[in-house]
C-alpha cells in the first residue's frame, strides 16, 4: 500500500499531532535527504509499508530544512534525536521509536 507522507514543517503541526493522538496512532518520520542510510530506511519503510492513512497518518520531517522540528519532538516526546528515526504517538506520548536500522514497520504496535 502506498505511504502518504505529510510534511511536517511547522512547529504547530505538533499540537495537531498529539490532539490527533487521543483517537488513533500517529506516525513522525525524522528523515536526512542528504543520508544514504536515511534514504534506504525511507525505501524499506515504502516498501514495507500495509497501512491506509487513516490506520496511520505518517508525517515526514526533512531534518536538514526543519533540524528546530526535530529538537522540539525530541523535548515533547523525551526521545532523543536520531536520524533517521521512526516515532509513533498514541495518547501524546511516544509509544514506539526506533533508528536506523532498528526501524521496522512489522513491529510497530498499531492496532487494526
Amino acid at each position: 500500500m502506498p505511504i502518504h507522507w505529510t510534511p511536517l514543517t511547522d512547529v504547530s503541526e505538533i499540537d495537531s499531532i498529539i490532539t490527533a493522538s487521543h483517537t488513533h496512532h500517529v506516525a513522525i518520520f525524522k528523515h536526512s535527504t542528504r543520508c544514504s542510510i536515511s534514504g534506504m530506511v525511507k525505501r524499506a519503510i515504502e516498501r514495507d509499508w500495509n497501512l491506509s492513512d487513516s490506520e496511520l497518518p505518517v508525517y515526514y520531517l526533512d531534518l536538514l530544512e526543519y533540524r528546530s522540528i526535530s529538537d522540539i519532538i525530541a523535548e515533547r516526546f523525551s526521545v532523543r534525536h536520531e536520524s533517521p528515526q521512526l516515532i509513533l504517538i498514541r495518547d501524546g506520548r511516544a509509544v514506539y521509536h526506533a533508528s536506523h536500522s532498528e526501524i521496522d514497520v512489522a513491529e510497530m504496535p498499531v492496532q487494526r
